[in-house]
């Protein structure tokens, strides 16, 4: 009996661990160095942007702060605006959206997104919802914050080495944990008979 139910634990844990190795939790992190004079275009083409900035409702109500965008692909290719903002035309203002086209190098797809907030407001001042980026031959891309970009870093996401999600749906995904698991307990069966 000692045996079924070791052999159950185990097999438990054996199928939360494959269950678990999808589940890639990513978040904003500030940029160990970034050197805006390295951004160059590396392909001749020049390209337009959308880029809209949703500020969260739990923002402060105004933001007098500085902020600047740098975003890429996997290929180096990077687009940099400095200075979106203008604290005379309320821009970022708690629970609005704000739009700036941008022009720069293209770069398909967008996989890393960069937010610097420079200004005298305190470390943790300005909060994005999101920044969602209508470009050049892919399709729109949203990077997710819901939280406060540090003061005089930059602050947000790379996915450029990030493997992609499985190809498999949640509803494959299932088959997948329930086959293994008839797997697992048959080999328990197996061994209890």
């Amino acid at each position: 009996m000692m045996k079924m139910v070791l052999l159950f634990f185990f097999a438990s844990a054996l199928i939360l661990s494959v269950c678990e190795s999808y589940d890639v939790s990513l978040q904003p992190h500030a940029l160990d160095s970034f050197d805006v004079g390295y951004i160059q275009m590396k392909g001749a083409q020049n390209c337009s942007y959308l880029v809209m900035i949703t500020t969260s409702c739990s923002s402060p109500k105004f933001n007098i702060d500085e902020i600047s965008i740098a975003f890429g692909d996997a290929n180096g290719n990077q687009v940099y605006a400095a200075k979106l903002d203008d604290s005379l035309s309320r821009t970022f203002e708690q629970c609005a959206s704000d739009s700036f086209q941008i022009d720069g190098p293209c770069v398909s797809p967008i996989c890393s997104l960069y937010l610097y907030r420079k200004g005298s407001s305190d470390d943790y001042g300005w909060k994005p919802e999101s920044v969602k980026i209508y470009g050049y031959n892919s399709d729109p891309v949203t990077f997710t914050f819901n939280t406060s970009i540090p003061k005089d870093v930059w602050y947000g996401y790379n996915l450029c080495d990030t493997p992609p999600p499985p190809p498999s749906s949640s509803i494959q995904m299932s088959v997948q944990k329930w086959v293994l698991f008839v797997m697992v307990l048959g080999s328990v069966f197996s061994i209890w008979m």
